[in-house]
């Protein structure tokens, strides 16, 4: 098994990885440059479903042939493929993909339910190749040092954390507005990034109790509803006791373009990864002591394709199928008991099962 994937490694490493992007959007065009600015990949072929994306696609990559679907994709010679197409085809194409032996790179969330998630990740696992999905965020100086921080102990024991993710605008397409495409609204844009963020930075402890509230228009969502939700409250307890709130929204009137926050409290202190300014990109990383702080990290911080092309790294490397990759399915787990918690309980605590 390792002469396999000794010969797997010098076979990536002695040529560039081929890629394929699906969907190049803003952000499929975005994460294409951060993958090809490493130089370790060439984009060998492009799909969109739009003319004119696909032109901007193939001025980042002019020697990418055109393809009209995933199936002319794979027609091709590829490494992996890049999805970044709406929310209701992630769990299909990704999982199309892995069962044609090709790695996978989606934008969240990678499936509409925790079905779907398990779906695609029994897909890598059965094909051995690596699948990743887009949590940026993770990738962010400051995420990475509250969680270097939170292992190492420092703050003592954590015992809540809140994390906010308010965005002034709406999306701009209306499949985000069609439950059945969605999979749902501002939880599933925005809160799928929150949820993962506190998770990963406390290492994915076990969620004991789960309890959330979703509104449309200022009304709470009642079951049966199909609209898709613009502001959320969520409450988990973990296994030790430790409380998380999260609270997303599209369209808030907050003043400013976007409020983003994840903060952390122990006993022997907090800390906490801000946005500028209103921005979504700029964040500070605050340290607190009683009544003190410290600042710890400060803007620019260059994040947004660093997801991307660490997967990219990682399959030049020969990396094939990370069990890490099933945390994936643990989000999508307590997405969905937060969706049925605000549905079928009104907001009660709903013990997970």
């Amino acid at each position: 098994m390792n002469e396999m994937i000794s010969e797997k490694t010098m076979s990536l490493s002695s040529r560039p990885i081929g890629l394929g992007f699906l969907g190049v959007g803003w952000i499929g065009r975005h994460r294409m440059q951060a993958i090809l600015d490493t130089g370790i990949a060439e984009a060998v072929a492009i799909a969109d479903p739009s003319v004119d994306m696909a032109a901007e696609a193939k001025k980042i990559a002019p020697g990418a042939a055109m393809a009209d679907d995933l199936d002319g994709l794979l027609a091709h010679s590829l490494d992996g493929v890049v999805i970044a197409t709406p929310s209701a085809q992630h769990a299909e194409q990704s999982i199309a993909a892995l069962r044609a032996g090709v790695s996978v790179f989606c934008q969240k969330p990678l499936g509409r339910s925790a079905e779907e998630v398990a779906a695609v990740v029994e897909a890598a696992k059965a094909s051995d190749r690596l699948l990743e999905v887009d949590f940026s965020y993770r990738h962010t100086a400051g995420m990475n040092r509250i969680r270097e921080i939170i292992r190492a102990e420092e703050l003592g024991k954590i015992f809540a954390a809140d994390l906010v993710f308010h965005n002034a605008y709406g999306p701009d397409k209306p499949w985000f507005y069609d439950k059945a495409k969605s999979g749902g609204g501002c939880l599933m844009d925005l809160g799928v990034h929150l949820l993962d963020m506190a998770l990963w930075s406390l290492d994915f402890p076990a969620v004991t109790s789960v309890s959330g509230h979703l509104m449309a228009g200022g009304r709470p969502i009642i079951a049966n509803d199909h609209q898709v939700e613009d502001y959320a409250v969520a409450n988990l307890t973990l296994g030790d006791g430790m409380a998380v709130r999260l609270a997303c929204s599209w369209r808030l009137q907050a003043g400013r373009e976007a409020i983003i926050e994840a903060s952390f409290y122990g006993t022997n202190g907090g800390i906490s990864m801000r946005n500028v300014d209103g921005s979504f990109y700029d964040f500070t990383l605050e340290r607190f002591y009683g009544t003190s702080r410290e600042t710890l990290i400060e803007p620019p911080d260059d994040w947004g394709g660093r997801a991307a092309a660490d997967w990219a790294r990682r399959l030049a490397a020969g990396e094939r199928y990370d069990p890490a990759c099933e945390r994936i399915a643990d989000v999508g787990r307590v997405i969905d008991r937060i969706y049925r918690s605000s549905r079928e309980t009104g907001g009660q605590s709903a013990r997970l099962e």
